[in-house]
């Protein structure tokens, strides 16, 4: 029995129209699974930003398995042992922040694989990856399934973009806009014509080398300029902004009943 199919991998190179996507950062099985049958076509377990640890992120892998959005994990940095364990676990597509040189790609590319293309410890018989030893071929299949997304969110970044996009094993790239423009030197503001242009022309290097390109943007100027320019895959999100907005929206309700009964807002229960 092989390795499972990565669905994610396999629509990202078949070109199957844009992905949707929701960063989900709250560190909680139950929050991700809801988050994962939201209608998304992947979600992004974040323990970069998000306070996550391998015990928390395999507790959301296993809670999201019955709905079909691919849960990706961005680790906090490309370390080989801790990507070594988010694989162990059943972790699929890893997202690695701040991607600034080939050779750094070069590392994550092989820490995600076996010998003799890669550097992975041979271990996954312990874990969920491979059904707990119950798939006999994992180890020989493995390869083919896992997907790596490197960003690139610095000016070093994108000085070697070029050359990060053509690293073997480098299956996808996502700009982060808020660090890129942090590191320009415009305090996480993207929304300036020195930083879009940066974008668009990021997204326009890795198409022509025939990587998918996604970005992560809560601003509807750079949503409407990346898919314009034909990114791939897209979160627009957070779990956490979509509970702070909702929960203060319906305190605002509650001290207002007749702005909530005009609006026919909801909290969506008859009781409990």
């Amino acid at each position: 029995m092989p390795a499972p199919v990565n669905l994610f991998k396999k629509a990202l190179r078949e070109d199957t129209g844009l992905l949707t996507g929701l960063w989900v950062a709250l560190a909680n099985p139950h929050s991700a699974e809801i988050c994962a049958g939201a209608g998304f076509d992947w979600i992004l377990i974040d323990a970069e930003h998000g306070p996550n640890d391998i015990p928390l992120i395999a507790a959301q892998l296993a809670a999201v398995t019955r709905h079909a959005a691919h849960p990706v994990v961005r680790l906090p940095v490309g370390e080989p042992w801790l990507i070594k364990q988010a694989l162990d676990i059943g972790a699929q597509t890893l997202m690695i922040p701040m991607v600034e040189t080939a050779e750094q790609a070069t590392l994550l590319a092989k820490a995600l694989r076996y010998p003799p293309f890669g550097i992975r410890g041979m271990g996954a018989s312990l874990g969920r990856a491979s059904n707990f030893g119950r798939i006999a071929d994992y180890a020989e299949t493995a390869d083919d399934q896992v997907c790596l997304i490197g960003q690139i969110e610095s000016r070093l970044g994108v000085e070697n973009v070029d050359a990060i996009v053509a690293t073997e094993g480098v299956d996808a790239i996502l700009i982060g806009p808020a660090d890129l423009s942090a590191d320009m030197g415009y305090g996480g503001k993207a929304i300036v014509p020195e930083v879009m242009e940066t974008v668009e022309m990021l997204i326009g290097k890795i198409k022509a080398a025939g990587k998918p390109a996604g970005i992560m943007t809560g601003d509807p100027e750079m949503i409407a300029l990346a898919r314009r320019a034909g990114v791939r895959f897209m979160a627009n999100g957070t779990d956490t902004w979509l509970l702070a907005n909702a929960a203060a929206a319906m305190a605002a309700q509650m001290r207002n009943p007749d702005v909530a009964s005009k609006d026919g807002a909801s909290s969506g229960s008859t009781g409990y």
